[in-house]
């Protein structure tokens, strides 16, 4: 008689094979979690960013010098280059506790899309010394970000906002995320009507802060008038980095790691959203007893609950898919944007209904969660863009 399989709890489950990513974080991205979740919650809970909001100095730069110092800035970075050599696995559950924090910190335009351009022709491109220069200094903390509007999709035209004739780049770039506290800006140009990529350092340039419906993360217009190029001498000028399809690859990458690790910080703001709003229909009563014991409120919740755990596969899908390198990038990015972008505005959306008359005040985050959740949602184009661009790619019809 053969012996039927074991099972229960004490039976290890197989492991992946190598066409089928791990969706399961490790325990050292878990302790990378709780780190960066302690320290946001010490420093960064949600009556301070609040408080921030208020004031002129939308970005905290301390917070920023403080996760620097525990490796964050520079988590991609290999080591060689003084970086932490992790993964994208590790910057997207970094991601998730920048949602779930709305943390007002330059970690999606140097952390996620300059330190992508710049690994994609840093020792290929046309400078790649200087491109590992640059990833030197942003795993330091030296803050960067790519010049392209925070709306812009993946597999577009190359950004045609800025020119460069007669060595000279001139041009405006309209709605650039994290541009504010930015040392250095990549910029992409089209120089003798051929595309190209170019480091300006910020004060080369002219920011104009825009109304943005998320207050902790600032947006500005960017504009170059006659900034000179080819001159590394000029402390002021900019520094070619990649032209031609070096340059195409190297932004394009950018926005699709974007977009990819976005998905895990839309993930962070629904879970959020869903602990937020679990634990007050527990405590809140009604006609003598809490508002979670009614039907209609816990079959809300329960569909909820199954949405964030299926976006957790997507989102991890896709970071998966980014930091293996895998084929299937293209398609996990667009699915993880056409989906966390409405879960995540659904979550806060909840999350603030649910909360009754304090979740549509001032004084409860559920607001803040809300405007990151609608900002995301036009980021790295719109879910609309984004399943269109999946139906393109998977040779679904129009």
């Amino acid at each position: 008689m053969s012996t039927p399989p074991a099972s229960g709890p004490a039976v290890a489950a197989a492991a992946p094979s190598a066409a089928e990513p791990d969706l399961l974080y490790d325990a050292t991205a878990e302790e990378l979690r709780s780190s960066v979740r302690t320290l946001l919650d010490s420093r960064s809970d949600w009556q301070a960013v609040l408080a921030r909001m208020e004031s002129d100095a939308p970005v905290d730069t301390d917070l920023w010098r403080r996760l620097a110092d525990i490796g964050v800035a520079g988590l991609a970075v290999p080591e060689e280059l003084d970086g932490s050599g992790a993964t994208w696995r590790e910057v997207a559950v970094v991601a998730e506790e920048i949602g779930r924090a709305t943390a007002p910190v330059p970690f999606l335009g140097s952390t996620v899309l300059a330190t992508a351009a710049l690994l994609a022709v840093a020792g290929t491109g046309d400078a790649p010394d200087a491109a590992g220069a640059l990833l030197r200094r942003l795993a330091a903390g030296e803050v960067a970000t790519v010049a392209v509007p925070l709306s812009t999709a993946p597999g577009g035209a190359f950004p045609a906002g800025v020119t460069v004739t007669g060595g000279r780049a001139s041009g405006t770039v309209t709605s650039v995320a994290d541009a504010r506290a930015a040392a250095v800006l990549l910029v992409p140009v089209f120089e003798d009507g051929a595309p190209a990529l170019y480091a300006v350092p910020a004060a080369a340039t002219t920011r104009t802060p825009v109304v943005s419906l998320d207050l902790t993360r600032p947006l500005d217009d960017v504009a170059l008038s006659d900034v000179a190029t080819g001159a590394p001498q000029d402390a002021n000028g900019a520094q070619l980095l990649a032209r031609g399809a070096a340059a195409v690859e190297a932004v394009n990458g950018a926005l699709v790691a974007g977009a990819c690790i976005l998905a895990s910080e839309q993930l962070g703001v629904a879970e959020r959203c869903l602990e937020l709003t679990t634990a007050y229909v527990r405590e809140r009563h009604q006609f003598g007893r809490p508002i979670g014991s009614y039907q209609a409120l816990k079959h809300r919740l329960a569909d909820l609950w199954v949405s964030v755990t299926q976006a957790r596969a997507v989102a991890r899908y896709a970071a998966a898919c980014l930091a293996d390198s895998s084929p299937d990038l293209p398609v996990a990015a667009a699915l993880a944007q056409a989906h966390l972008s409405e879960l995540a505005v659904h979550a806060a959306e909840e999350c603030v209904q649910l909360h009754g008359g304090i979740g549509f005040t001032w004084e409860h985050p559920a607001h803040l969660l809300l405007k990151r959740a609608m900002a995301d949602a036009l980021s790295f184009g719109t879910a609309t863009q984004s399943r269109a661009a999946l139906g393109r790619l998977v040779d679904l019809p129009a």
